[in-house]
């Protein structure tokens, strides 16, 4: 697992797929992001109806990408979500950020979509951060695949966080007052990749001292109290719980 994670969080080559020229849009802020935080690898805009996506060239199908691709970075609608997962799959890209919403969260057409995915992914063998999250950061590394408005400082923490909107109030004070970050991970729906399993590989990096977790929902407690308890020895982790009570 710890190469199919890598694949995501120190990726060599990226697509972003619905990359765009239309400011204000989410595969904008995320071309515009990549673009701008001095990463040293090779990004590809894909866009069915561009040729070029913020002046760099674009493809209009990830299969027409002329190099294999480490991860797929998905701004597209979510109807759109299950062929190029299938797409990805057969071509064996390395990970997913499904940063799309209208899944699980949008009713019965969104989670029969969700399951189509979920099943793609899966088939492949294809490990998948999202659907419907911020996307993540390696400041290290350069690597800004998300659409916070911000580049996080390179430091020792980890963030991992089921809210965007608090992941991007945590990078805006972060920057202000100069603490740096390992990486920034928004987990949103958690179809595939989960605390524990980002707790195993954390626990792991050398540029990583601390985890700390926003927690909202947890899936497979056995499994995170088992990573928790096995990396807590060497690598404090701090958890934030949230929706405990009403407020």
């Amino acid at each position: 697992m710890q190469s199919q994670l890598d694949k995501l969080l120190k990726a060599r080559t990226i697509a972003i797929i619905g990359a765009s020229n239309r400011a204000g849009s989410v595969g904008y802020g995320v071309m515009k992001n990549m673009l701008n935080a001095g990463y040293g690898g090779v990004i590809y805009p894909v866009n069915i109806k561009e040729s070029a996506v913020q002046g760099v060239r674009a493809y209009a199908s990830i299969n027409q990408v002329p190099e294999a691709v480490d991860l797929g970075v998905i701004c597209t609608p979510a109807a759109t979500v299950p062929d190029i997962v299938e797409d990805c799959g057969k071509l064996h890209i390395g990970g997913l950020i499904i940063i799309s919403a209208g899944f699980a969260e949008a009713g019965e057409k969104g989670r029969q979509l969700y399951h189509q995915v979920q099943h793609n992914a899966q088939k492949y063998k294809m490990r998948i951060i999202g659907p419907n999250c911020l996307g993540i950061i390696n400041p290290r590394l350069g690597i800004n695949a998300s659409f916070a408005p911000k580049m996080a400082l390179p430091g020792k923490l980890a963030l991992i966080s089921q809210s965007g909107a608090l992941l991007t109030s945590i990078l805006d004070w972060s920057v202000d007052q100069r603490v740096g970050f390992s990486h920034y991970v928004s987990l949103g729906s958690m179809m595939d990749i989960d605390f524990a399993a980002l707790i195993d590989y954390f626990g792991t990096d050398q540029y990583t001292s601390c985890i700390l977790i926003y927690m909202e929902s947890m899936k497979d407690a056995r499994r995170f109290m088992s990573a928790a308890k096995a990396i807590s020895r060497y690598k404090p982790i701090i958890v934030l719980k949230a929706g405990r009570g009403a407020e």
